[in-house]
Parts: C-alpha cells; structure tokens; sequence
C-alpha cells in the first residue's frame, strides 16, 4: 500500500494504472475508519481492479469552527489499519493547504441545486456545497471509474449522484448499506463521542426508525404525527430530538400519491455526538407484507 499526501505524485501512480488498462475505484473517507468504512473498501475491490481511498478532514462542510476542531483525526491508526487489512492500493491523505492552497474564501466551488438546500441542506447552511466541491475535486484527482459512498449519508448520496449527472462525470456511484452494530446503531465516527450510558441508549434511534416503517406499512399516513410520536419515543429515552422527515426515496420531497418508496431521514442528539440514520420504505401494499413477514421471523 502506498501512501501520497501530493497530488502529482498521486497523478503519477493514477496514469501508470490506466496506461496498464486497470480499472480504479474511489473511496473518500475523513478518517476515524470502522467498519463501515471497511466495508466500502471491500466493496470497491469488486469492482475494480485498484482501490484509491482518501483520508481528509473536510474543512468546507463545517458550519461550526468547534466541529471541525472537535472531529476525531486518527491518521496514524487508519494507515496502520488499511496495511492490515490489505484492501487498498494507495491512500491520499492530503492537507488543506495542499486542497485549498488559496484558502477556503478564495476557492471555486461547486452547488448542487435544491438537493443542497432542503432537509440536511436547511439545517446546515453551506454543508453540502462543502461536500460536492471537495468530492468534485477529489473525483478530478483520482479520475475513478467507480466511487462507493455508504447509504448512511442518504441525501449526501443522493447530492453526489445527481452532481455526477448534472456534471456528465464518467462515473458510477455505488451506494453501500448501512453497516450496523449489534443492537442496530449505525457505524459511525462519531459514536466514539458517546460515554458508556448513551452508548446504550443510542439505539433507540433505529429502533424508533424501524416503529415508523412498521407503523407506514400498515397503512398509517399521517406522516407529521408520526414524527411527532417517534420524538416522544425519543426524548423518553434521553435523545434529543434534532429533525426528521419522510419523504419521497427519490426526489426527497414530500410524498404524493405517485411515490413508490419513502426514506424515513432522522437524527438526535445525545450528549456530544448527533447521530443520523435512515431507512426506506416500500409503500407498495405486496411488498410491505413480505417486509413484515421477513422481520416477524
């Protein structure tokens, strides 16, 4: 496995795989890997013949200078990690001097109407223009035939595959599921935040998520009320409700008669760390029952 935190070196090593015919996949990462980074890594190997992932810590997607400060950085552990594993060719661990060498106020940027300003995008001002630079920017880079991106970040997912079609990029995006613990708490960097308590309490969440969808696919629309009751379920349990919606899986507007599947987007917070999930929903009546009968058993 080699190492770059240098663009042209990384260029370099890009254009001699390509001149071999090799087919690369991406993998952008902010670090702290577990395994649900492990996870799309794998998944890359499938479909390509080199796995390229990167480790930065995107400055341009923080509102807030105490997030950004705070992110847990753990370099060293994830390089030591990826050598172990033996699933990745080469890892970029660039600075943000090397990725904005003019600043952050001087940088062209790239926005991706709508989908970066409704939900996730409304409560975090600039997030998701943060997030389709540095990935735009990352794509340039790396020039990947395949990028994989968890379905944890449902509407970052979602943003980057509509960039890809707005932009023509010669990519193909492929969305990996949620990797989960044990009791169902999405993987993720920020669990290392919680303390022994709310680590236990953390659950609550998907399982309130999973109360919604089975409460949906008996045919209850009420989708307002149905928030309302979930963050009862949620504050009862010590969470601290932030916002959560049900909406199309597609468009992620409001759902019309015409939608076939719906996400249920939610987050909470719970003491230092603000947890997200989510989980789609087949409103097609076949489908629902067969859902029902697969968790009954």
């Amino acid at each position: 496995m080699q190492t770059f935190a240098d663009i042209a070196q990384l260029r370099e090593q890009i254009t001699t795989w390509r001149r071999a015919g090799r087919r690369i996949a991406f993998v952008p990462t902010m670090g702290n890997l577990h395994e649900g980074h492990l996870t799309l890594m794998r998944k890359a190997r499938k479909h390509a013949d080199v796995v390229v992932a990167s480790i930065f810590v995107n400055p341009m997607q923080f509102e807030k200078t105490e997030d950004l400060t705070n992110y847990p950085r753990t370099l060293e552990q994830d390089i030591a990690k990826l050598q172990q594993q033996n699933m990745v060719d080469v890892v970029f661990t660039p600075t943000p001097e090397i990725m904005y060498p003019a600043g952050l106020n001087n940088q062209t940027y790239i926005d991706v109407p709508g989908l970066s300003t409704i939900l996730e995008g409304e409560l975090r001002p600039g997030h998701f223009r943060g997030v389709a630079t540095i990935v735009n920017k990352l794509f340039n880079i790396v020039q990947p035939d395949v990028a994989c991106f968890g379905e944890k970040d449902y509407q970052q997912l979602a943003l980057i595959r509509q960039m890809v079609i707005d932009l023509a990029m010669d990519i193909k995006i492929v969305g990996v599921p949620t990797v989960r613990e044990m009791d169902g708490l999405a993987m993720s960097s920020r669990n290392g935040n919680l303390t022994v308590d709310e680590r236990q309490r953390a659950p609550v969440l998907a399982r309130t998520m999973r109360w919604i969808s089975s409460q949906m696919r008996g045919g209850r629309n009420d989708y307002d009320e149905l928030i309302v009751d979930a963050n009862d379920q949620l504050r009862a349990a010590g969470l601290q409700p932030d916002k959560s919606f049900i909406r199309d899986a597609v468009t992620l507007l409001p759902i019309t008669d015409t939608t076939q599947q719906a996400v249920i987007l939610m987050s909470a917070q719970l003491g230092k760390a603000r947890l997200i999930d989510n989980q789609v929903v087949d409103l097609s009546p076949a489908v629902a029952v067969e859902e029902d009968v697969a968790e009954a058993n």
